[in-house]
């Protein structure tokens, strides 16, 4: 993909552009620094099928707070090509492309915020990059310390062969149906949560039966928007700026970052389990189906300085649904605890 769709440029600053770890990375950036390696950047990590495009809302925020903020676009999604070896979107290439990113910025440490898949990213920051993470920021996404069996494994035997992280073993299979229609995936999964709708499990879900837990690719496939009460919260623009996305560039990138799931956890085996000086930051949303607020019970345990904000009647799309909370919950965060940068 070589420029960004016109609804998505209208809404977002220019884009910029370096060669990264072999790759034609672009990001977005607002409030730039001048203080040289003393600065310190908010790192927007997007998570799936998302974009930087889905922090656009708050990039327009730390810009109007005088706040560095950055969202790129990661490897495999929107602008930033990625390659086609599945093991090149393992946790050490997502980690290294953000410590690139930060040595192309000439800046010794930052910020960084994460949604869904790049919630799981940033909370790998202070255990594989400490000395270049300032503080770390969860949304939605908390952190979980290393499983004690392969995670594929588990999901498996708990939700079944087509929740959709077990079915995205099998290269090229969902890639193929999310690819064929764009519309549809986006149509299905940016909507607001059913009024009225109670706390989920998650992850911690157990299937009854042979059932699936989360069969994402089959529901897409029998999805009719027609007979969907749900609200979205995109308008037509933003809703235009994800279909053109992937329309152009396809799912498999990102996908292929679930892929290394099982890599990812054969390698992290000498990793530190425990968080310990560095501020963090967990957002959670109180109705978020499949990472909902108990999934983060246990964080206390693990991180040393910790703080725990719930976003009351929020989905899974935390930042794009409630994006004046989020906004004012990270900008206070970032205030009160980097006062010297915010």
């Amino acid at each position: 993909m070589t420029e960004a769709p016109k609804a998505l440029a209208s809404r977002m600053p220019p884009a910029r552009q370096a060669q990264i770890n072999g790759l034609d990375y672009h990001w977005y950036e607002v409030g730039r620094n001048t203080r040289g390696r003393d600065g310190v950047p908010v790192i927007l990590c997007h998570g799936w099928p998302e974009l930087a495009f889905s922090w656009r809302h708050q990039l327009a925020a730390f810009e109007a707070a005088g706040i560095w903020a950055i969202a790129p676009d990661q490897r495999g999604y929107g602008l930033t090509p990625g390659p086609q070896a599945v093991e090149a979107y393992d946790m050490a290439h997502l980690t290294g492309d953000l410590v690139a990113l930060l040595d192309h910025l000439g800046v010794d440490k930052a910020i960084f915020a994460g949604h869904d898949w790049g919630g799981i990213i940033v909370w790998q920051m202070p255990l594989m990059h400490p000395t270049r993470t300032a503080g770390v920021i969860g949304l939605n996404t908390p952190y979980m310390p290393r499983a004690p069996i392969d995670p594929i494994t588990i999901m498996r035997a708990r939700m079944g062969e087509e929740m959709y992280i077990v079915h995205f073993q099998k290269y090229g299979e969902a890639d193929a149906i999310l690819d064929a229609d764009p519309r549809k995936v986006f149509d299905m999964f940016m909507r607001r949560p059913i009024a009225g709708q109670g706390a989920s499990e998650g992850f911690s879900t157990e299937r009854t039966g042979d059932e699936s837990v989360f069969p994402l690719v089959r529901l897409v496939q029998a999805y009719d928007p027609a007979s969907d009460p749900r609200e979205t919260f995109l308008d037509a623009g933003e809703f235009e700026a994800f279909v053109e996305t992937f329309r152009a560039t396809g799912f498999t990138g990102g996908i292929n970052w679930y892929r290394n799931f099982t890599r990812n956890w054969e390698r992290s085996a000498d990793l530190p389990v425990r968080i310990d000086g560095i501020p963090c930051l967990m957002v959670t949303a109180e109705l978020d189906a499949v990472l909902p607020p108990s999934a983060a019970a246990h964080m206390p345990g693990l991180i040393g300085d910790l703080e725990t904000v719930n976003i009351a009647g929020s989905g899974h799309w935390t930042q794009q649904e409630k994006p004046d909370d989020v906004n004012r919950i990270f900008i206070e965060w970032v205030r009160r605890r980097f006062p010297q940068i915010g």
